[in-house]
């Protein structure tokens, strides 16, 4: 029988105040009653709106009729047909946006909690069942992926599957990109991350880690080894900053050196080689999904206050909703309608490290107030004259972008890229070289974990098509 509850579930969470001093999983994810009970509210429709929604086009209605017959390991079945990443999606998508925007029950109260069964689903798996997955019959093709993130990890399982010999290239020393440098523990464990990269692993997906395409071995190189077609998903590493005076001082980081110390050097230990702040005051510039996690993150390294500082208003913050939330209930302060113009800093001669640049003492910042809508449809924040005021901070962490690293595009001849560094791609991923793929951060720039995922998928298919028609007309090698 259908439950015409017009809420979903809510998710179990850690209490705020012991939450915020810890790293465990903030979400608790449901019981198997809460599934079964929230599985019921979905009506099965015909036209599954829900679906087209997907980036990767999981199967929803389809997989939630299996929850609700309490048959967990065939839902998870349906979900792996198409998602190589089924307990991070459940945990990091922002379903709001996307399937869940599209639910029917939503119309008249909340959507189905489309997410929050697909987490349930993938925990169940990852702790009852035993299977290993299916190793196809090698096609004899070899495939070089650069980069082990959500893109390039997506790209090799769909590989794998029709039988490719996969080699993904990580540059850092553990796999999964931004899955586990940039998401921080307690919104994504990386136990998490490690289950579903062990799993591409006995699917025989070959991952070379230290690997730093364009300086390790170039692109060029990889065909000379035998790889017949190339992804590139390298993601967007690059940190953007506001060019203002005082980005220099001691104690300003960008985003993504503040998480990358954090969640992969675990820099919060008292022994890390690479400590970061601790204690003080820290401000965050930005309103994205990368500023609550660090804004957070900070918190439990021991920030005695810690401000986001955006300069449009709440109603405009890019971040998921329940992200601001958490953020607001651990006790993060939102300055919105803020804008730094100066970091300022002071002098200690004490300090051997550095001395000329000296330390963060404040940012001197703006009030905004919101006037035109710019190309995308948001109203542009403008100054309020006479507005400034010191914001007094230890720390000041920058989250406002990141754009592709231009290695790859340096040492690889023949490759095209627009304004901000982003490879050009055509709908099916094929860059300007042949023989060259490229998807995720690396063509769009920073986006979502299950875009990129988008487009792993959307390459996967290419690269197979590309190398049939290798095979079918030898006259184009």
């Amino acid at each position: 029988m259908a439950n015409m509850s017009l809420k979903k579930n809510e998710m179990p969470t850690q209490e705020p105040l012991v939450r915020a001093h810890n790293f465990s999983e903030v979400a608790l994810g449901y019981t198997e009653a809460m599934a079964l009970e929230e599985a019921q509210r979905c009506l099965n429709c015909k036209n599954m709106p829900c679906v087209s929604a997907c980036p990767v086009n999981i199967r929803i209605p389809k997989f939630i009729e299996k929850v609700k017959e309490g048959e967990f390991e065939e839902a998870y079945r349906i979900i792996s047909e198409t998602s190589t990443l089924p307990a991070v999606c459940g945990r990091v998508c922002p379903q709001e946006r996307q399937c869940e925007s599209k639910c029917v029950r939503g119309i008249k109260g909340e959507p189905v909690g489309i997410g929050r069964l697909e987490r349930f689903v993938a925990d169940w798996h990852n702790t009852y069942s035993s299977e290993t997955p299916e190793v196809n019959v090698p096609n004899g093709h070899k495939i070089a992926i650069i980069g082990s993130g959500p893109a390039g990890l997506t790209c090799a399982g769909d590989l794998a599957k029709k039988g490719y010999s996969v080699s993904v290239f990580e540059a850092l020393h553990e796999a999964g990109g931004v899955l586990v440098y940039g998401i921080p523990e307690f919104r994504l464990p990386k136990a998490i991350v490690k289950k579903e990269v062990d799993t591409l692993k006995a699917m025989g997906v070959d991952i070379q880690t230290n690997v730093v395409i364009g300086k390790t071995l170039t692109v060029d190189e990889l065909f000379e080894m035998g790889y017949e077609a190339v992804f590139v998903a390298s993601g967007a590493g690059l940190p953007s900053f506001m060019g203002i005076k005082g980005e220099s001082l001691n104690g300003v980081y960008s985003a993504n050196e503040f998480l990358t110390r954090s969640n992969l050097m675990k820099a919060y230990k008292d022994s890390s080689a690479t400590p970061v702040m601790k204690g003080g005051r820290v401000a965050v510039v930005g309103g994205g999904n990368v500023a609550m996690d660090s804004a957070r993150t900070a918190l439990r390294l021991g920030a005695d206050e810690v401000h986001i500082v955006y300069r449009r208003s709440m109603n405009e913050i890019p971040a998921r909703a329940e992200e601001v939330e958490h953020a607001k209930e651990e006790g993060v302060i939102f300055d919105v309608l803020t804008n730094p113009v100066e970091i300022l800093g002071y002098s200690n001669p004490e300090d051997k490290r550095d001395p000329k640049n000296g330390f963060v003492r404040g940012m001197t910042c703006v009030r905004m107030e919101l006037g035109e809508p710019d190309e995308r449809g948001r109203r542009s924040p403008v100054k309020i004259e006479g507005s400034e005021f010191l914001l007094e901070v230890d720390t000041v962490i920058m989250a406002i972008g990141t754009t592709p690293n231009p290695l790859i595009k340096m040492t690889t001849e023949g490759l095209e890229v627009n304004a901000r560094g982003g490879i050009i791609v055509n709908e099916n991923g094929e860059t300007s070289r042949k023989g060259i793929f490229a998807g995720g951060d690396a063509v769009t720039g920073a986006a979502t974990v299950i875009s990129a995922m988008g487009a792993g998928k959307i390459a996967a298919s290419a690269i197979d098509e590309y190398i049939s028609d290798r095979e079918k007309n030898p006259e184009k090698l």
